[in-house]
């Protein structure tokens, strides 16, 4: 079937916005650039903002694993979407289903998509149809929303037990849309930079669609509850005395798009299968910076700054993509020598933009990583998520016969080993630092929770060994010892993992 895409028609009045000439800021109609092409390489040659990685810096084993990122590059600062590039990309949407590499990965625009690609001329149109109604709102109108269960939960936000799977359970998947509009509604900061409520609404919505539900932990929920944990942060005393409402604007907003279109597999995934991610990006932070531009994309297309002058626009969106950049976990010990360096010198000063913007770079860190600084019961079920997501990519790289990357064999790895390994080679020195720039009651909580998690996770290690090791005689000798071997402590669990070794997952470590 033929799509026709039927150009916004616009006032002769008004000039033409950059973002409709530039379709949500990724593909931009000039002669300079090819529609059904990849990017001319002159314009890659002179993309600004430079985003690098020092080679020479030598990271711990763990964050290696994670994904590293030796490549020193600049990245353009035009936004783009995933919906912009159908012709050179497989859907991440159906990464686990289907699975291509090099030029077969071009195809069509699938039918499912075209909504999107339109969605800016029916946002046009809906513009003039409210255009006669009043420019501020009342912002009570979207609170009747938030009745019983969700709306009590929603007064105690600031607490660090929040149940954000019980949040979104009692939204109806809206967690993210939910937390966010109130937390900025809260803040006043709706009212304060005269935010449309309609498009701010829209805005918010496309967010949560553009995170992917399939993800077992990359996914809406995730993002809810980073923006939870950043907004605890920005609650703290040092914080909240020094920080302008433009700071926790951007924090809350950057805690809510830092993972946007997330595809479920990491960095190297998308190096190794030659994803056009990874090298319009040229290998650096390849993820992180599709988050920033995938935000800005909806930013554009919403218009939600639109009202505010170019200029101070434009430097929302660096200031976003900065916090957002600062997530690469392969520049973790960057971040965290400068954060050291700074407090062991004492000179960190909050009156300062660019100090407040380094701390709101180290918050959203923290925010990003904090499951293990939970209670046990969040913290298993978000470490039994995001494992879950490495092994799913761990099996789409055996199917494809790619080599398999750490943590991502379920045959060799199990929950335990790899949380407490994330937990002592990046959690805790993160959040060392953070208890000694905010040494509150916040973050002996987090420091007590992360023991502790720590050492339960090391029993359920002790009690598998244990009881894989009494399982071995029944896999040598099975006729000579079952009875005896059924009797032993341990034994149930190593029946219900098969007997197969040291590796498997211990009992009530599966997903939830």
């Amino acid at each position: 079937m033929e799509v026709c895409y039927q150009l916004p028609v616009l006032p002769l009045d008004r000039p033409v916005p950059k973002h409709v000439l530039s379709r949500r800021g990724a593909i931009s109609f000039s002669s300079s650039s090819s529609l059904f092409g990849a990017p001319d390489p002159r314009q890659l040659s002179q993309r600004r903002g430079a985003i690098s990685y020092d080679s020479s810096d030598q990271t711990a084993l763990y964050i290696r694993m994670l994904g590293d990122v030796r490549v020193r590059s600049q990245v353009g600062f035009e936004p783009e979407r995933r919906s912009s590039h159908p012709y050179l990309c497989i859907d991440f949407r159906t990464l686990h289903t289907r699975l291509g590499f090099g030029s077969s990965l071009a195809s069509s625009v699938p039918g499912g998509r075209v909504h999107r690609l339109l969605s800016f001329q029916r946002y046009l149109h809906s513009s003039r149809l409210l255009r006669g109604t009043p420019h501020q709102m009342p912002l009570h109108i979207l609170d009747e929303d938030y009745t019983g269960q969700a709306k009590c939960m929603l007064e105690k936000v600031g607490g660090w037990n929040f149940d954000i799977f019980r949040f979104d359970k009692l939204t109806n998947g809206h967690s993210l849309i939910t937390l966010t509009f109130h937390l900025l509604n809260q803040y006043g900061l709706v009212e304060l930079f005269q935010l449309d409520i309609v498009k701010l609404w829209r805005f918010l919505v496309m967010v949560q669609e553009d995170y992917h539900s399939d993800n077992p932990y990359h996914n809406a929920v995730h993002a809810a509850d980073v923006t939870q944990a950043m907004y605890c942060y920005l609650q703290e005393p040092t914080l909240s005395k020094s920080l302008t409402s433009c700071d926790i604007l951007l924090g809350l907003l950057a805690a809510a798009t830092h993972d946007l279109d997330h595809p479920g597999v990491n960095q190297a995934f998308l190096i190794k299968t030659d994803h056009y991610l990874a090298t319009l990006y040229r290998n650096t932070s390849v993820l992180e910076n599709h988050h920033w531009k995938s935000a800005v994309g909806l930013l554009r297309e919403t218009g939600l700054f639109s009202h505010l002058p170019a200029e101070d626009s434009l430097n929302m969106e660096r200031q976003l993509g900065s916090l957002i950049l600062a997530t690469d976990i392969s520049r973790q010990n960057e971040y965290l020598s400068k954060f050291r360096t700074h407090l062991d010198k004492e000179d960190l000063c909050l009156s300062s933009a660019s100090h407040r913007h380094f701390i709101l770079q180290m918050a959203l860190k923290c925010a990003d990583i904090c499951n293990p600084c939970r209670p046990w019961e969040l913290s298993k079920q978000w470490s039994e998520k995001v494992t879950e997501e490495f092994f799913q990519q761990g099996d789409i790289e055996k199917k494809h016969r790619l080599d398999v990357s750490p943590l991502c064999d379920r045959r060799t790895n199990t929950v335990g080993n790899i949380q407490i390994g994330f937990m002592t080679y990046v959690v805790e020195p993160l959040f060392a630092e953070w208890a000694r720039f905010s040494d509150t009651r916040l973050s002996q909580t987090m420091l007590g929770h992360l023991g502790l998690n720590k050492a339960s996770w090391g029993s359920l290690q002790q009690e598998h060994i244990s009881s894989s090791e009494e399982t071995e005689p029944r896999a040598s000798g099975a006729d000579a010892v079952p009875a005896a071997a059924s009797t032993r402590p341990g034994a149930a669990i190593a029946a219900d993992t098969g007997g197969t070794g040291s590796k498997e997952l211990p009992q009530g470590s599966g997903e939830s």
